[in-house]
């Protein structure tokens, strides 16, 4: 459609609003289209978008691994070239749509010790069916039920080399990319659609309970803590939609979109702990405050923790050289041209 950043942010956020869990499946799926939008070939667009927007295809980006989790350089799944294929082997963990998805992006070394990471991995489109994927069973979580996030083993999965993304060494450069001009903005989105279910529901709650001859939203004390929860909400919708924003304008915005994930999980974590105490003991058995509080814990690690956030942060604040991928790959066509309408 090309509707743009903006328009996308909207949808994960007024989803969140009602089920954190529809709106993680929306989103996890969008991070690995962010990838083919940006890397993919125009015959490979042409294969997998037009499934993926009609419902019929969702996807994974399979970067974490059991050991090296978040940190990319650490990556320990290889992927072997055998001619016109590659024979990929190894295992990843807490991915996103694990369990719903028909195929995961995998990001995995294709070069020996010592090359560095920025030139060791490459990313592939392997599809689900393929002989030697193996997909964990599912095991609830925390929150986020109707989410899954689990383990994806590869055990010499063969691939043709049509169905790597992008060049030989450049699996660094596409998850990264992925996770800073997609994931940042929408787990931002994830956790502004739970910060204002829970002032929404917190407010009306207040409104409703009787003390002093009004109700308990009308004492000064409790009108603080409110004050503050809203505070919070405006400030997280407006570091999202001025990042997205700026990312359909052109402009350079990684550290708004890094700025507005850090900030929107702390923001809505505070606003969720704040409801929890406003609702005295009745938060304890109210189940709906109960699913908000677990929900929210899911959008801390995914795309970085908070500390990866500040150091990335840093290196803005130092004017160190450091990528800026928003200025490096601009802002992508709708895929829905002339040359890539299915056949």
């Amino acid at each position: 459609m090309g509707a743009g950043h903006v328009a996308k942010t909207i949808l994960i956020h007024r989803t969140a609003v009602v089920s954190a869990a529809a709106a993680a499946i929306l989103q996890a799926t969008l991070i690995p289209v962010g990838a083919l939008l940006n890397w993919a070939t125009d015959t490979q667009k042409k294969r997998w978008l037009p499934q993926v927007a009609d419902g019929t295809l969702l996807l994974t980006i399979a970067t974490t691994e059991p050991a090296a989790g978040g940190h990319i350089g650490g990556i320990e799944t290889t992927a072997d070239r055998r001619g016109d294929e590659w024979v990929i082997s190894g295992s990843k963990a807490h991915i996103g749509n694990s369990h719903l998805a028909r195929a995961h992006l995998v990001i995995a070394r294709t070069a020996g010790p010592g090359v560095p990471p920025s030139q060791a991995l490459t990313a592939f489109l392997v599809e689900g069916d393929r002989k030697g994927l193996r997909v964990g069973g599912h095991k609830p979580g925390l929150g986020m039920h109707g989410f899954s996030a689990g383990h994806i083993g590869l055990d010499q999965v063969r691939v043709p080399d049509d169905n790597r993304i992008g060049e030989i060494g450049q699996g660094l450069a596409v998850a990264q990319s992925s996770s800073i001009l997609y994931g940042r903005a929408n787990l931002a989105a994830v956790s502004l659609g739970v910060h204002e279910a829970v002032v929404e529901t917190t407010t009306s709650y207040l409104k409703r309970r009787p003390r002093y001859g009004g109700s308990l939203s009308d004492q000064p004390v409790v009108r603080d803590r409110i004050g503050e929860m809203e505070s919070r909400l405006r400030a997280s919708r407006t570091l999202v939609y001025q990042a997205v924003h700026l990312r359909d304008l052109g402009l350079s915005c990684d550290a708004e979109l890094i700025n507005a994930k850090y900030r929107g999980h702390a923001y809505a974590v505070r606003s969720v702990q704040d409801a929890m105490e406003l609702h005295g003991a009745h938060s304890l058995s109210a189940d709906y405050l109960q699913r908000l509080w677990r929900d929210i814990q899911y959008t801390y690690p995914p795309a970085g923790t908070g500390e990866v956030q500040r150091i990335q942060l840093a290196h803005t604040a130092l004017s160190e050289d450091h990528i800026q991928w928003s200025e490096r790959l601009p802002v992508e066509p709708a895929w829905t041209t002339a040359t890539l309408t299915p056949a």
